[in-house]
């Protein structure tokens, strides 16, 4: 249930905002960035929300919807056109060769947003990666809502694992892949096509919009929290809109209202002063990759819990009432196991698998380097190990206070 508020900020709780915390490289770790989310403790709203001054439709088959069916439906093909040619660009926040490419592609949605009617239209310059905004304000005395979304990707690697290259759309058994084709370029689309629907047919929106796309969400978002408090007088809005959110199965739309937070992480293990051979120092000096092997898997015990020492302190314990709820929800196990592509379901002893999936804290390895990984062999005892780790987290947990115990 959304708070009730008068701005846009207001819905950002103290626990929701994006911290940076910068730390000196060590051996145990490094804390490159992280991002938090909003996080909440049942994650499922059973209710609609009845919004002052946004009017329902009684009948969604009435003549307004139908002439924006149509409108959508002729229009389709070029729709999809239009998508391609931005997940053609290559916006990879993480990555710095790609930075010409981050403002190419918020140049991109500027001008997409120019050409829908948008009175207001900037493309923000910030200490990272530009924040695109616009506005429309032509409805007065009605609500306004502020959508949010990213036109940033993650890293496509490994480019190997990809049937298509992936800045390169393809429409395959009626599905669009590329990366960004559903994070999140494609749900930005989604409304912007919606809100030339509406501009098309009816020459005006229902309500006034304000919309916020940014460039870093997949690499922390660093630049957000200052754009924000910077611009919260202008950003005031009766409800925001996050389309960057998952949905119980294909055919089962959600309404998601709350997300676990993330701490991100990269352990780094220096051993010799060089690669050695390990014919000849094989046994006599630590090998990083071996150490590295060790620490992370004592991360876990048997039972898939965390051993971080005071991890699960502050974890809210599951209510009978909560478990209800979540069992109540049309959630298929074995569809989404088998869309995983894993043989069977696994994780923390003693929960289901949307509880581990909505409600309970987790710790994943997310990369692993070390010595050679060519063809063929080398028999090379290296000198340095890494690894990316991170853990999503639920409410009440810290990141802070859980990084210096991680690193402890």
């Amino acid at each position: 249930m959304l708070p009730p508020c008068g701005g846009a900020a207001d819905l950002i709780p103290e626990w929701a905002t994006i911290h940076q915390v910068v730390r000196e490289p060590r051996v145990m770790g490094r804390w490159p960035r992280h991002g938090k989310r909003a996080v909440t403790r049942v994650p499922g709203v059973r209710r609609v929300l009845d919004l002052p001054g946004f009017e329902r439709n009684a009948d969604p088959r009435g003549s307004t919807m139908d002439t924006l069916t149509q409108y959508l439906e002729q229009n389709q093909d070029r729709f999809v056109e239009d998508l391609k040619t931005a997940l053609r660009i290559p916006s990879i926040s993480a990555q710095p060769e790609h930075k010409a490419d981050m403002l190419r592609c918020a140049e991109h949605f500027a001008a997409e947003l120019r050409k829908l009617g948008m009175t207001r239209v900037e493309v923000v310059k910030t200490a990272g990666h530009p924040i695109v905004y616009g506005e429309w304000l032509g409805a007065p005395g009605k609500p306004t809502a502020l959508l949010y979304g990213h036109y940033d990707v993650q890293p496509p690697e490994p480019l190997e694992l990809w049937t298509t290259k992936p800045f390169e759309p393809v429409v395959r058994d009626g599905k669009l892949y590329a990366r960004g084709a559903v994070d999140d370029k494609g749900q930005v689309y989604m409304h912007l096509k919606a809100i030339e629907a509406h501009m098309k047919v009816h020459g005006k929106l229902p309500i006034n919009l304000k919309i916020v796309i940014e460039g870093e969400e997949e690499a922390g978002s660093e630049s957000l929290p200052i754009f924000l408090r910077e611009r919260r007088k202008e950003l005031d809005a009766d409800v925001i809109l996050v389309s960057d959110t998952a949905m119980l199965a294909p055919d089962q739309p959600a309404l998601c209202y709350a997300l676990r937070g993330i701490l991100y992480t990269q352990i780094e293990v220096t051993g010799p002063s060089k690669d050695l051979h390990s014919g000849h120092f094989g046994g006599a000096v630590t090998n990083p990759a071996n150490a590295l092997c060790a620490m992370i898997a004592a991360l876990k015990d048997g039972d898939g819990r965390i051993t971080v020492p005071g991890f699960y302190e502050r974890v809210r314990p599951l209510t009978p009432a909560d478990r209800e709820r979540l069992k109540a929800l049309p959630f298929d196990e074995r569809a989404f196991i088998a869309e995983s592509g894993s043989p069977v379901a696994a994780g923390e002893k003693g929960y289901t698998t949307l509880e581990r999936t909505t409600v309970r804290p987790t710790l994943d390895v997310n990369g692993m380097w070390s010595g050679y990984i060519g063809e063929g062999s080398k028999t090379v005892l290296p000198s340095f190990a890494a690894a990316k780790v991170s853990m999503r987290l639920v409410p009440d947990q810290d990141e802070k206070e859980l990084f210096g115990r991680f690193e402890a």
